[in-house]
């Protein structure tokens, strides 16, 4: 079974058709610049233009970086431009798609579902969390495969400011910090959030999952499991199919 799958991000729009059955993309990716700014109008027009360059004309699943209530209702835009608040976003995507049956999905969610069934997550048990590094921290709070959707634990306060403003992969370019540099603020947010979750697993998500190997070692003194995302920066596009496919 086929689903096409969209990630929103603060930098990129990506989109492909997913096989479900194997949880992975069926068809190479297509990425384009998210506008800026990121208003509704103009993200829509990514999203048209990465669908159209398929021809895809069946259901399409997207995430969205903030809480969506409802599988429509955006609540909050802290990565893109603050008109999305109180948007339809169902009914802004499914009328530019022309009329395609649309899901949306908060983005980290839509990572973590796709982890938790064919990735780092699974079979696994108790509490895990992913989080997502890029132009914030997303993340995806699970409880014995449950999901607590809208967590958004990047904007948990760390050192007086979100820790998204600190630890997120856009910080570490931004602030042209070292991996070591970078990890030391990574460990004291994962700490944090162990302090108040005491989750079995963290899963590293986000496209510094492609580059684990020159931070995750460098990791210590956080009790929990540290694995690196299993499908990258391809999760939420699964994700977002996989919802997609269940209508919610």
């Amino acid at each position: 079974m086929k689903i096409f799958g969209v990630d929103i991000g603060g930098s990129g729009i990506k989109g492909a058709p997913v096989d479900l059955d194997r949880g992975d993309l069926a068809q190479e990716r297509l990425k384009v610049l998210t506008p800026h700014p990121a208003t509704p109008d103009g993200v829509a027009d990514g999203v048209k233009e990465v669908v159209d360059h398929f021809g895809w004309t069946g259901p399409v699943g997207l995430t969205f970086p903030g809480v969506v209530t409802g599988g429509s209702t955006i609540r909050t835009a802290a990565n893109v431009d603050k008109s999305w608040i109180d948007t339809d976003a169902r009914a802004l995507f499914s009328e530019r798609l022309g009329g395609l049956p649309v899901t949306v999905v908060n983005d980290a969610d839509a990572a973590g579902v796709a982890e938790m069934a064919f990735g780092a997550g699974r079979d696994r048990s108790g509490t895990v969390i992913l989080l997502t590094f890029g132009t914030g921290i997303g993340s995806a709070l699970f409880a014995d495969g449950v999901l607590v959707p809208n967590t958004e634990l990047g904007h948990l306060e760390l050192h007086g400011h979100d820790a998204e403003k600190r630890a997120s992969s856009k910080a570490k370019e931004d602030g042209e910090l070292t991996w070591e540099h970078w990890a030391r603020r990574v460990t004291k947010y994962l700490a944090h959030v162990e302090m108040l979750f005491s989750p079995e697993l963290f899963i590293i998500g986000g496209g510094v999952s492609r580059k684990s190997e020159k931070f995750l070692h460098l990791i210590e003194g956080v009790k929990a499991e540290i694995v690196p995302a299993q499908l990258q920066n391809n999760a939420g596009i699964v994700g977002a199919a996989m919802r997609a496919a269940k209508g919610n």
